[in-house]
Formats: structure tokens, C-alpha cells, sequence
């Protein structure tokens, strides 16, 4: 009795103890210049600071934490992308800040992204030769003040820059089109965001991109719906089409049984040859076991680590 008081009192400490249990298998996704130990910490950062985020299923942000660095971004610093909780799920979402970080680093060319406000004055040209020109700065900050937002990306070596340009109405009629989740999209918290990655978004369609640029382009995409991505084996995969319709109908469903010790045990041999095997991968086997049955946290984390043990 007293153990289980402990733990609903103190999400955080005991979302700090699955993440440290959860650090092998981090660490077996991150490329070398992240750390488990440092996305670990920001992970429990984000938690600890956001309420909504403790109401979701620890899984699911461990899930969008390794996504995160498996596209080299760091969650919640210098605005590269966000742990966002829609419900009961965890979803990482990539920033503005962070898609332009990825094209920089991928040499092949650069891309800004910014805003209008009602005060100023701009002229745009497209066509042939296109351009577009901010002719004044502004004092203005309330986002009810934005008027349009625009993407410019530059691929090396070209003649001339490729220009988005939106307005608030047609980003509104964006997000309507796309969104699942009601007002708990994102874009309702924070819209200078959304607006600036949309066009963004639309511009890099246009640019090389490397394989960490795709990937969060498609993981972005998947976010704006309301629906989860993972990655696997450097592809993502989109949870809908693991489950045949969005997240928010998953969470929606009605609660499955929790998968028993025993029955756990009676099918871990079979479970374990098609991970090995290379049937299934972690995430496959995990989602397809969840159709029917919820795993808990251990087993999770214990089909997580037969990878390891088939080496």
C-alpha cells in the first residue's frame, strides 16, 4: 500500500528509474555525438516540467526520445523539436529549428524560415525570378499579430531560391485539413511554430535532402495528424499503419487485458525467434502483441534487450 502511494506521489522519481533501465537499449540508437545519459536527462527535464506529459505512457516518451536521436535532435533545447503529449501518447515533434539545423549539416543547402507581422511591409515576387523582400522591422510579438509566414531555401551552386509564402488563413485551413487531435494540437500552444514549419516544410519538398532530413520531414508529417513514428533500421515507420487507423482512436479503444506472467512466458520462445530471426523487429513485435493484450513496462523492456542477446 505504501509503495504504491510512493509512486503515484512521485511520478517523476519513478519515471527517472525507467529511464535509467531504459538507458542500454538508448543507447543502441543514438548516433555518437548524443549520449543516453544526456537524453535521458532531457527527457526527465521535459517530464518534470510538464504535467501533461506525466499523464502519458512512460513507453511512448521513451519511444519519441529515441526518435529524437535517431534524427540527431535534441528534445526541448534551442527549440529543435518537442515532447508533445496528445493524451495518454507522447510524440516527438521536430522544430523549426531543428529541420533547418539538418539541412546545414547536410551541406547540400541552407533554409530560413520566418514571420509577418500586421506593421510591416513586404513585396513578393514569384516566377521566374523569384524574391521576396521585408522592408521594415517591427516591435510587435503577440502571435494574433502575425500576418503570413514564409520558408527560403537555398540549394548549393543554384541560380535562385526556392519561396514559400503563406498566409495566416490558408495555415489555419492547413491545420484543419490535417489535424486528428482537436485543440490538443500543438499549434493551439504554440503557433509561431506551426507557422514557421509549414511553409518550411513545403520548401524542403524541393531541396536535397539527406536521409536524417527525410526521415524528419515524415516524422513531422506523421506528428501534424495526431499519429506516432518510430524509427527502424534508419526507415520510419508510421504507428497508423501498424494499427490500421490514427493514435487517437488507439488511445480512444477501449483498454485491453494486461499481458499475464504466464502467458508472457508461454509465448516468449516463439517471440523471441521472430525478433532474432529477423521476422519482426522490437517495435513490430511490440505493436502487433499490444492488438490484443498490453504488455507491461518489464516486458517491454525485456524483449527490448534480446537484440543484445543474440549477438
Amino acid at each position: 500500500m505504501n509503495a504504491t502511494v510512493q509512486k503515484q506521489a512521485n511520478p517523476v522519481t519513478v519515471f527517472s528509474g525507467f529511464m535509467e533501465k531504459f538507458k542500454p537499449q538508448l543507447a543502441l540508437a543514438l548516433p555518437k555525438h548524443l549520449t543516453a545519459d544526456r537524453m535521458a536527462r532531457l527527457a526527465l527535464t521535459a517530464f518534470s516540467t510538464n504535467a501533461k506529459l506525466q499523464e502519458c505512457d512512460q513507453l511512448s516518451i521513451a519511444a519519441s526520445i529515441m526518435t529524437a536521436g535517431q534524427l540527431g535532435l535534441e528534445p526541448g533545447v534551442n527549440g529543435a523539436g518537442w515532447l508533445i503529449p496528445y493524451k495518454k501518447t507522447c510524440t516527438f515533434v521536430p522544430g523549426w529549428k531543428g529541420l533547418v539545423d539538418l539541412v546545414a549539416r547536410s551541406g547540400r543547402g541552407t533554409v530560413f524560415t520566418g514571420v509577418i507581422f500586421k506593421d510591416q511591409q513586404y513585396t513578393f515576387t514569384d516566377g521566374a525570378r523569384r524574391d521576396l523582400v521585408i522592408h521594415n522591422e517591427t516591435e510587435l510579438d503577440d502571435e494574433s499579430d502575425i500576418t503570413h509566414a514564409y520558408a527560403i531555401g537555398w540549394v548549393k551552386d543554384s541560380s535562385m531560391p526556392i519561396i514559400e509564402l503563406w498566409t495566416v488563413g490558408k495555415l489555419r485551413k492547413h491545420r484543419d485539413k490535417y489535424n486528428k487531435v482537436g485543440n490538443s494540437h500543438y499549434s493551439y500552444r504554440d503557433w509561431e511554430m506551426y507557422a514557421r514549419k509549414v511553409p518550411l516544410l513545403q520548401v524542403l519538398k524541393y531541396m536535397p535532402c539527406s536521409v536524417e532530413v527525410a526521415n524528419a520531414m515524415a516524422v513531422s508529417h506523421a506528428a501534424e495528424s495526431g499519429r506516432g513514428a518510430t524509427i527502424e533500421n534508419g526507415i520510419v515507420i508510421d504507428i497508423s499503419d501498424q494499427y490500421g487507423h490514427n493514435a487517437q482512436n488507439v488511445q480512444d479503444a477501449p483498454e485491453k487485458p494486461v499481458c499475464s506472467a504466464e502467458s508472457f512466458e508461454a509465448n516468449k520462445a516463439e517471440w523471441k525467434k521472430a525478433v532474432l530471426g529477423g521476422k519482426k523487429t522490437v517495435t513490430e513485435l511490440i505493436n502487433t502483441i499490444q492488438l490484443n493484450e498490453t504488455l507491461t513496462e518489464d516486458q517491454q523492456l525485456e524483449i527490448g534487450s534480446w537484440p543484445d542477446e543474440g549477438k
